[in-house]
């Protein structure tokens, strides 16, 4: 909801980071994103939350540093971009698990459950539109896709994600306040199809 509004301040800081990253090869920041995801979900299942809020936010910093990246340097690809989407879903994945690995409370491993779910649904109603928007010429560029806007994006997932790994006492409220909005974001999208297509 905010991620185009908030685009243009994060492509100028880490713009300017990048200027100073020449000889730093995008796909090595990506890795490095990926493997910070990872270790946040790690630090999770051991315990070690603060260490894992931390380490998601470097996920989600490189994460928008390997594109602006890949762009000063002329190197964005659609190899690139693509492997970038599929390591961010396995964190949004990784994460989700290792709190319900480690929730006692049956109701919030629940609540973290359905939170999945709807990932996996918000994903078909935006992957496929995506690509028919692209097969009729809407096309966003390599390393954006064309998608309509919806109520949760990378902005707020790093809210909520945030709030999960730090709140543990208020999991099963942050996890089904963000599945409600998650599926309305889908809803969001089916409606638009239905008026455009």
């Amino acid at each position: 909801m905010f991620d185009e509004w908030l685009r243009r301040y994060k492509d100028r800081l880490l713009g300017g980071i990048a200027r100073h990253m020449s000889r730093v090869p995008p796909t090595a920041v990506t890795l490095l994103a990926f493997a910070a995801g990872l270790a946040a979900a790690a630090a999770i299942l051991a315990g070690l939350r603060p260490l894992a809020f931390a380490l998601w936010i470097v996920n989600r910093v490189l994460d928008g540093l390997d594109g602006t990246l890949a762009r000063s340097q002329g190197r964005s690809s659609d190899l690139g971009a693509y492997l970038d989407i599929i390591f961010d879903f396995v964190v949004y994945a990784a994460i989700p698990l290792a709190l319900a690995a480690v929730e006692p409370e049956a109701s919030a491993r629940m609540a973290v459950t359905v939170l999945l779910a709807t990932f996996y649904i918000n994903a078909a109603s935006w992957m496929y539109l995506s690509a028919l928007l692209e097969r009729r010429g809407t096309e966003a560029g390599a390393t954006r896709v064309a998608m309509p806007a919806g109520l949760v994006a990378g902005a707020e997932t790093i809210v909520f994600y945030g709030a999960l790994i730090l709140l543990p006492d208020r999991l099963a409220v942050i996890a089904w306040t963000m599945s409600i909005l998650v599926l309305a974001s889908a809803l969001q999208r089916v409606v638009w199809a239905c008026r455009r297509l």
